[in-house]
């Protein structure tokens, strides 16, 4: 059991101190940005190209899908969003702060990315940090 929360996914940095941020990779010759390396970069083509860049927390709702249905244990209805950041790169996830009822929720609202404690440990009693999407 780790006493640090572990990252839920690769882009997600948890520093030893310091605050969590998504960091995704910019191509260095058409300035393209990704969550993953790539071979080569899908835009222009250039390949070893990839460098890591800090995703900002600022952005605007992209799209969104209010989620009825889940594996067991999972609570519904919630929102699941995808939001575009200012100054490159897309992330998919949880929508947090708003009810999940499509009358409340604008397409090109501001948004924010917020980190958090996922609500379960794993089998050894690790803790995760996660990332969501809330009202800015």
């Amino acid at each position: 059991m780790s006493d640090q929360p572990l990252s839920i996914v690769p882009f997600l940095k948890v520093p030893e101190s310091g605050d969590p941020y998504l960091e995704g990779f910019k191509c260095s010759e058409c300035g393209a940005i990704t969550l993953k390396p790539r071979m080569a970069c899908a835009k222009c083509g250039g390949r070893d190209t990839w460098e890591p860049f800090k995703l900002s927390n600022k952005g605007t709702l992209h799209t969104f899908s209010i989620i009825y249905r889940a594996f067991p244990g999972i609570d519904v209805p919630f929102v699941s969003a995808i939001a575009d950041l200012e100054g490159g790169g897309v992330v998919k996830t949880n929508m947090n702060g708003i009810e999940p009822d499509p009358e409340k929720i604008t397409l090109g609202m501001d948004i924010e990315i917020t980190y958090g404690i996922a609500p379960r440990k794993d089998a050894e009693g690790n803790e995760y940090m996660t990332y969501y999407i809330t009202p800015a």
